[in-house]
């Protein structure tokens, strides 16, 4: 139409077909960050799948996006797994997925990391926030949990052992970490406000107990930090400027900076910090993207597989015929927003 222009690039893998990088939020806020030096003019992102199942066109969204702004600025991104959860995880899903990124044309050299590189380090915060009073082993049930959570409009309930002193909260918290404990004894909590009108900020669980191989620690641990404490922490330790998420993860913005503003300020992390920024996810109208629904499918053999050509996976897609050049055009057409 005259508006939009296009070129062929040489990426090393054949000739694609890219689409003119078009202005969006995320490119503005780069920008202006590398402006007023923030980074000293690092752009680093990151792409951080679990490795619970194969990827769909939604991820091809974000692979491009946090390659894509890490390439134009000269920076860099990682790829990290976020092997958190043993129950579900496997080398399988690690091999597909970064098969299925080097597909797409990117490629993260030598930073490839998993969130339980970290384990140590995760788990020396944990004790840190103990010894702060900031964190608490908490004996309720899961359900008692629940119900003492609160809901959008009403305030939660303190645990019974939130007052617990922090000598009795290291010695449960070690005795957890050295498997005295069946799974769901005890969790680790942080202590921030149960009156917080953002849910996310009513003393979230950290820590758990879990008696699972883990398939590259295998039983070396049987307490596993969750998802919202371990990924903060993560893109610190690897000095991330931009951690872009898609929006459900809005809400838990606040946590993520509560957690590591904290442990700057106590001198166990390096400033600057991670910036978190959340985009739409991308949806497909009579399209399933949906990991869960997918690995239902799978699992119940209603499909061949995870590359049957009618799954809406990358594998598939790939098999269907469609090209890793026509993922990148489609994800810069469609765009970033809100």
């Amino acid at each position: 139409d005259g508006d939009v222009h296009y070129q062929l690039t040489d990426t090393g893998r054949g000739r694609a077909a890219d689409v003119a990088p078009a202005s969006n939020f995320l490119r503005a806020e780069i920008a202006e960050d590398n402006r007023n030096g923030l980074y000293g003019g690092r752009v680093v992102t990151r792409f951080p799948p679990e490795p619970n199942g194969y990827l769909h066109y939604g991820h091809a969204k974000s692979i491009c996006l946090n390659f894509g702004l890490a390439a134009e600025n000269g920076g860099r991104c990682h790829l990290r797994f976020d092997d958190t959860n043993p129950v579900k995880e496997d080398v399988e899903y690690e091999d597909s997925i970064a098969a299925a990124v080097r597909w797409l044309g990117f490629d993260w050299g030598e930073h490839r990391y998993h969130a339980s590189d970290y384990y140590g380090d995760l788990y020396r915060f944990a004790e840190w926030f103990i010894a702060q009073g900031l964190a608490y082993v908490d004996s309720q049930s899961a359900d008692e949990m629940r119900a003492t959570r609160g809901t959008l409009t009403q305030p939660g309930a303190a645990s019974p052992w939130r007052d617990r002193g922090v000598a009795e909260n290291l010695d449960l918290f070690r005795r957890m970490r050295a498997g005295e404990f069946p799974d769901g004894a005890h969790v680790l909590r942080l202590r921030i406000d149960m009156a917080s009108p953002n849910v996310n900020l009513r003393d979230p669980a950290i820590y758990r107990i879990r008696h699972a191989s883990h398939h590259r620690t295998g039983d070396a641990w049987c307490v596993y930090p969750l998802y919202d404490y371990t990924h903060c922490i993560s893109d610190a330790l690897e000095r991330i400027t931009h951690s872009i998420c898609t929006l459900e993860f809005q809400d838990h913005r606040p946590l993520y900076d509560w957690v590591i503003e904290r442990l700057a300020d106590g001198g166990q992390l390096e400033r600057p910090l991670p910036q978190q920024f959340e985009f739409a996810r991308l949806n497909l109208t009579y399209v399933v993207l949906s990991k869960r629904k997918l690995i239902e499918l799978v699992g119940n053999r209603l499909v061949d597989g995870w590359d049957d050509p009618r799954m809406p996976t990358l594998v598939g897609a790939r098999r269907r015929g469609f090209t890793p050049e026509g993922f990148r055009l489609f994800a810069e057409r469609i765009g970033v927003s809100k």
